[in-house]
């Protein structure tokens, strides 16, 4: 491996989940799933988002799953039924699944998000306390997929929840996990703005199309870069891969984003462009994930600030100039006696 690998290697462990949390969040959303399975009408439940994709990154923030609901027990909910919304279901939920979850976590509330039940612990592990968001969904008559409900606008939409996770865990074990290794870095890339400009799902999707057999890390996680700045430059959309949903949206202006995707790009390329030079690799990576990697001037400059710390004799070139070691007396704070 190349020394860009291995500060990639460096920066996915310091944003891997941790075991405990994350144990914990695949406990909540199977008590959940269990007690939703209860209620009348329940046809089924499943897993989806990060954590059914294994891109789950720290902190351990939330596990996502859905009930779907047979609509023969409810012929006029749904765009295919008499248009009904499901908020009357989803406080009949609330009212009935909350008990049961408490009987496990005293602490636990249920409350509403934009397509079902939220619930929230107060229990935390290792710092963390994961919520679960259940969405309550319901069979389509016609099409694969589900209807899910939209609560904020009172609609319902298209969407596969189940074939999204089906094609992130698809292909050979090594395709796979370079795959979800490349998907974590990539969000973890998004999350370091202020405002995030693409959805984690997004980047996922991404990185399924971007991302071919028998790359590695690095240049797979160019590819995405490249392949996603390039597709948002030509003003073409990106589908939903399983064909259920309408065109995946931006959280940002299209052109602000796109220089955010071409500049990691270059910074990822410039970086394999001098492979072996890990103050190059580490300066162009430190432009591209500045959360995670310290450019190697920073790095410079606060271990000559340490050496000045103490009375001790400096290299002349740690301070940047030739000659014969230096002897620094150590500094005193304004006012220090």
């Amino acid at each position: 491996m190349g020394k860009t690998a291995d500060m990639l290697a460096a920066i996915r462990k310091q944003i891997d989940a941790e075991d405990k949390p994350l144990a914990e969040v695949r406990l909540r959303l199977a008590i959940v799933r269990t007690a939703a399975l209860e209620f009348e009408g329940a046809l089924s439940t499943y897993a989806s988002g990060s954590l059914a994709a294994h891109t789950m990154n720290h902190p351990v923030t939330d596990g996502d799953g859905g009930l779907v609901l047979d609509r023969r027990c409810f012929p006029r909910l749904g765009p295919e039924g008499g248009g009904e919304n499901p908020q009357q279901i989803v406080d009949a939920l609330r009212l009935q699944i909350g008990p049961l979850v408490r009987e496990t976590y005293p602490n636990a509330r249920v409350g509403i998000s934009k397509r079902g039940p939220k619930f929230t612990f107060g229990s935390p592990v290792n710092g963390q306390d994961p919520t679960v968001d259940l969405v309550v969904a319901l069979t389509r008559r016609e099409g694969s997929g589900l209807w899910i409900p939209n609560l904020k606008k009172g609609t319902w939409e298209p969407s596969h929840p189940e074939g999204h996770v089906a094609l992130l865990n698809s292909g050979t074990p090594s395709h796979r996990s370079i795959r979800r290794k490349i998907i974590r870095l990539a969000k973890a890339w998004n999350k370091q703005y202020t405002e995030p400009g693409v959805s984690s799902f997004m980047l996922s999707v991404w990185a399924y199309e971007f991302v071919t057999p028998g790359m590695g890390v690095a240049d797979g996680l160019l590819a995405l870069f490249k392949g996603a700045a390039q597709r948002i430059k030509a003003h073409q959309a990106t589908p939903d891969p399983v064909g259920v949903s309408a065109n995946l949206k931006l959280l940002m202006p299209a052109g602000t984003v796109q220089v955010r995707l071409r500049k990691a790009a270059e910074g990822l390329q410039d970086a394999l462009s001098d492979d072996s030079d890990t103050d190059k690799v580490a300066s162009a990576l430190a432009a591209v994930f500045p959360h995670y990697v310290t450019p190697p001037k920073s790095r410079q400059l606060a271990e000559t600030a340490a050496l000045l710390s103490r009375r001790t004799t400096i290299p002349a070139p740690a301070l940047g100039v030739s000659g014969s070691p230096v002897l620094i007396p150590p500094t005193r704070s304004y006012g220090e006696a």
